[in-house]
């Protein structure tokens, strides 16, 4: 078993040959997942059996500490080698305005290589195709400075790999998680399946990507943000009875102290990130235990793990 020692100390001299063929191989995986005893995907949707923990982890921006303390406090290394039910759901935005970004990525990529049916990657909105993608977007500096002359070629394939990320995961009956917000307009579980498909004709993914809740409104406003909208509880209570659960688990905004409730707690938010640009003071992660009956996004929040 690789320990997270050597993965951090592979992530810090890593080259760019190497970190392309773990792109490609993480490519390879993903378009040839398949539904398995521990989880169902349908279009780019992954429903997970309601069996075991999980550890949802929200927004890194290239913070290689925030990472690598999750991976050390839940000994999620030691846990998936030694046959526990474990799942590790990212919830997107790994790289983009911080300085590990490459590191971070590889740290991500490297864990789905080593427990595929474990690790999920969401995407988010710095991971979004062009039209949606976020700016300022500096990944390319990041990558210029782990890589040198070759960073363009990292920069294609690894913006191509985004595009093969999930759009959400649901449990069943329980909760369910993406990046941003719930989609609107979307009047089946299938117009969250299959939003990458269905975009840009329908607003699903930009929706999913982007889009933040706000309380005192009703339905959707437009967004500072220049994509998504605000969403009030009304739009919220409307998407989780569509899909059968009691709450969502988004990132997409920092949180002073790593994690916020919305909308009379069905909405929880999880900010891994530490420090600048953003500067909340604590990052968090969530843990759940999957079989265990949610009531509320107030429920999971004793979960919450901060640090």
């Amino acid at each position: 078993m690789r320990t997270l020692a050597g993965l951090l100390n592979n992530a810090s001299s890593v080259d760019y040959k190497a970190f392309l063929n773990l792109v490609n191989h993480v490519g390879q995986l993903l378009n040839s997942e398949k539904d398995n005893a521990r989880m169902r995907i349908t279009g780019r949707l992954v429903h997970l059996t309601p069996k075991g923990e999980a550890i949802i982890v929200g927004d890194l921006h290239g913070d290689l500490n925030s990472l690598e303390q999750i991976l050390n406090k839940t000994n999620f290394l030691k846990k998936l080698s030694s046959g526990t039910e474990t799942f590790l759901v990212f919830l997107g935005d790994y790289g983009d305005r911080g300085p590990f970004s490459s590191e971070v990525y590889y740290v991500v990529l490297s864990l789905k290589t080593m427990f595929p049916e474990n690790v999920i990657l969401l995407q988010g909105n710095h991971e979004g195709p062009q039209d949606l993608l976020a700016s300022p977007h500096d990944l390319s500096y990041h990558l210029q400075r782990k890589f040198g002359s070759n960073w363009q070629t990292v920069y294609v394939e690894l913006s191509l790999l985004f595009r093969r990320f999930c759009a959400a995961v649901i449990v069943e009956n329980s909760f369910i998680m993406l990046h941003g917000g719930v989609p609107s307009k979307a009047k089946t579980l299938d117009d969250v399946a299959y939003a990458y498909q269905k975009h840009p004709a329908e607003t699903h993914l930009e929706e999913i990507l982007w889009s933040d809740p706000v309380e005192g409104i009703k339905g959707i406003c437009c967004s500072p943000r220049g994509a998504g909208y605000l969403f009030g509880e009304d739009v919220t209570d409307t998407f989780l009875k569509m899909v059968n659960v009691k709450c969502l688990v988004r990132g997409h905004e920092p949180a002073e102290n790593g994690f916020k409730l919305n909308h009379d707690g069905k909405v929880m938010t999880i900010f891994s990130r530490k420090g600048p640009p953003y500067y909340n003071e604590k990052g968090a992660y969530l843990l759940v235990n999957l079989s265990r009956e949610i009531s509320s996004a107030t429920h999971l929040s004793h979960g919450i793990q901060q640090f």
